[in-house]
């Protein structure tokens, strides 16, 4: 529990990462219960500046921003930690889940050593909210659920994990999946889903089914989206759809979404104001093979986007390192993004505005805020950015995690 991990009353010596000045004033940020109480000038030491070496943090004049949060993650299968896995398996999304289902025992995956470590190398660099896909399947029932909150229990209140139930081997076509998302909504976790039309081969057939167990059980739905174009475009309006009528307004998410970028400009929009007016919301782990999704289009149209790691080390793919601000730099410059407020617009996307993600109100350091606090040795958020800096320090819930 976060017994363990120190609770500071003081911050000191920081600059807000939410300035555009690059010689901000340094500031102290009180805490107090998990919350910021307090935003003063920084109190030099020969005035007397109150809070003993134990439940101060030394900011040093570090940039401090909010906590980073991962959308899109999936830490019940990796292998970190293990022997070095060579890939295997056919190319494409069934070769890989065959080829996952084929070898997942063997390794013992889900298993809580791996999980915790993954969730260590989240938070050592700077991750204090998570959104994380759990595979729910006959073969496993519910046992990578029960593995991700043991791990997530070792950090007590200080770092928020929202879980998706994720049908990786389609809803369908499998019997007895549908049972078993229904016993992950009922257990507080949102439900997932998978190309409905090219896993399942029946894309009315599985957004009706897990769109009407979310609106029953009162959860949020994060979908899996890899279809290209026209294909992937008609299940978006399928989700849309199914939103609207089961009044799912603001509780759906699609992740990947590629179609998205790839349609015609008008098309985009018309389908982007549609998503808009839902409340829908997308995810991206920023493929560099592919065109990213327009984020000024999607601000335009009011469609939240949020950054994610998705698999990390796991037998999909040997890459990933677990470093949230590394996908948003993998973003920013696969967009082409160089100006000041396009760099702080992802910076913002990758930490406080997309608390909501993880079920939290969007995160600022402001009075009055969850106390989730990353401390690095840069210039402002775009330096920050550019230069994907260690992380000196990381407060989750008001707790020192690193640092």
């Amino acid at each position: 529990m976060t017994t363990h991990f120190p609770a500071p009353r003081i911050v000191r010596n920081v600059r807000l990462g939410t300035s555009a000045d690059a010689e901000a004033t340094a500031v102290d940020l009180h805490l107090d219960d998990g919350v910021i109480t307090g935003i003063h000038p920084a109190a030099r030491a020969s005035d007397g500046a109150p809070g003993s070496a134990e439940d101060t943090v030394d900011g040093r004049c570090l940039l401090a921003l909010p906590g980073l949060v991962n959308t899109h993650a999936h830490v019940d299968k990796s292998w970190w930690g293990l022997p070095w896995q060579s890939y295997g398996g056919e190319g494409g999304t069934e070769g890989r889940i065959r080829h996952e289902r084929a070898r997942r025992d063997e390794l013992g995956i889900p298993s809580l050593g791996i999980t915790q470590r993954v969730l260590a190398e989240l938070v050592r660099h700077g991750t204090t909210a998570i959104r994380t896909h759990v595979d729910v399947d006959p073969g496993l029932g519910l046992r990578g659920m029960e593995v991700v909150r043991e791990a997530v229990a070792d950090y007590g209140d200080a770092l928020t994990v929202e879980v998706v139930a994720f049908p990786q081997d389609g809803v369908l076509r499998r019997p007895g999946v549908l049972e078993l998302l229904a016993d992950a909504a009922r257990a507080g976790a949102h439900l997932g889903g998978l190309d409905p039309a090219t896993i399942d081969r029946d894309p009315v057939g599985q957004i009706d089914a897990v769109l009407a167990l979310a609106a029953e059980h009162g959860v949020g739905v994060d979908i899996h989206l890899h279809d290209p174009a026209e294909l992937g475009a008609f299940q978006i309006e399928l989700i849309v759809d199914r939103a609207e009528a089961l009044g799912l307004v603001g509780r759906v998410s699609i992740a990947h979404g590629f179609a998205v970028s790839q349609l015609d400009p008008a098309r985009r929009r018309d389908l982007l104001a549609q998503m808009g007016e839902l409340g829908v919301t997308m995810t991206t782990v920023a493929p560099l093979r592919l065109p990213q999704l327009p984020l000024a289009e999607l601000d335009a149209a009011g469609v939240r986007l949020g950054f994610g790691t998705g698999g990390i080390r796991d037998l999909w793919s040997p890459y990933g390192t677990g470093d949230l601000l590394g996908i948003a730099w993998q973003y920013a410059r696969a967009s082409g993004i160089v100006r000041d407020d396009d760099l702080r617009r992802v910076v913002d996307l990758a930490t406080g505005a997309a608390t909501p993600f993880a079920g939290l109100p969007e995160g600022r350091l402001v009075v009055g805020a969850r106390a989730d606090i990353v401390l690095l040795d840069a210039e402002n958020a775009m330096d920050a950015l550019v230069r994907t800096l260690p992380r000196d320090a990381v407060i989750a819930g008001g707790r020192l995690l690193v640092g």
